[in-house]
């Protein structure tokens, strides 16, 4: 079994910047980390090795520094990782950056099953990864908080609002897992050292054969057109003291003060 692992590269602080002419996240300077629920999809992928045996490649588009979050899916556990780095890649919106993942995963080849995390926390759009299966032309199943792999199958618990689906799709098939699925694991000292001696691949865009109109900005119909900071209000923070129901009394004569009651 092959499992392609999808991580994402994200800044690792809440004060982002975003640039003016083009919308896209000035990453310059910031430091970045891997993306919290990608490293719930490593950790699917960690398990289903170790439970049936597989073969698990990571795979990142990004600028060289996205390096980073592949050599630290290497320590976890993946066998071999991918960086997709060219300045045609730059300011890709979801539909480009599927493609070019997809391209990725056809010249990889011979993959069973793609995991991706639900939602990347810089976009949080959760539409690269069913973008991707669309580009593959496979089935895929979102939103899954538990994974298993049965007769040719992936079997998944699917998570709606009101209740959970279990759920199963013909593989190959793509996934994207949610935060409820495991609890990542830390890498380990002797695993990080044995991380620098796993495959590492470094492609562009002629590597993929890739379309440079489908890829980047030129493949991309979404764009943004402004950029506003959401308006900074203050908030006057009120303390109560007392015994449970005074406290209790002080709030409802509060609320009722503000008309909200």
């Amino acid at each position: 079994m092959k499992i392609l692992v999808f991580v994402k590269q994200v800044p690792d602080t809440d004060d982002v910047k975003l640039d003016p002419k083009t919308g896209n996240i000035m990453r310059e300077g910031v430091a970045s980390k891997l993306n919290p629920l990608d490293a719930n999809a490593v950790e699917a992928a960690i398990q289903l090795k170790e439970k049936y045996g597989a073969t698990v490649c990571a795979i990142s588009m990004g600028p060289p520094q996205a390096e980073e979050v592949l050599k630290k899916a290497l320590a976890l556990g993946c066998d071999e990782a991918y960086l997709l780095s060219d300045r045609a890649f730059g300011g890709a919106d979801t539909l480009a950056t599927s493609y070019t993942l997809a391209m990725a995963a056809k010249k990889i080849g011979g993959y069973d099953l793609l995991l991706f995390g639900r939602h990347a926390v810089d976009g949080d759009t959760a539409q690269t990864g069913p973008a991707t299966a669309a580009q593959l032309g496979i089935p895929q199943i979102t939103l899954v908080s538990s994974i298993d792999v049965q007769d040719g199958y992936v079997v998944c618990d699917h998570v709606l609002e009101d209740c959970v689906q279990k759920v199963r799709a013909k593989l190959p098939a793509l996934v994207t897992v949610t935060a409820e699925i495991n609890q990542p694991r830390y890498p380990k000292p002797i695993n990080i050292m044995k991380a620098l001696k796993k495959p590492r691949f470094v492609w562009n865009a002629e590597d993929l054969e890739a379309d440079k109109s489908r890829s980047g900005i030129p493949g991309s119909p979404s764009s943004t057109k402004e950029v506003l900071e959401p308006p900074k209000r203050n908030a006057d923070t009120k303390y109560f003291s007392g015994t449970g129901e005074e406290i209790a009394a002080q709030i409802a004569d509060m609320l009722h003060d503000e008309h909200l009651i």
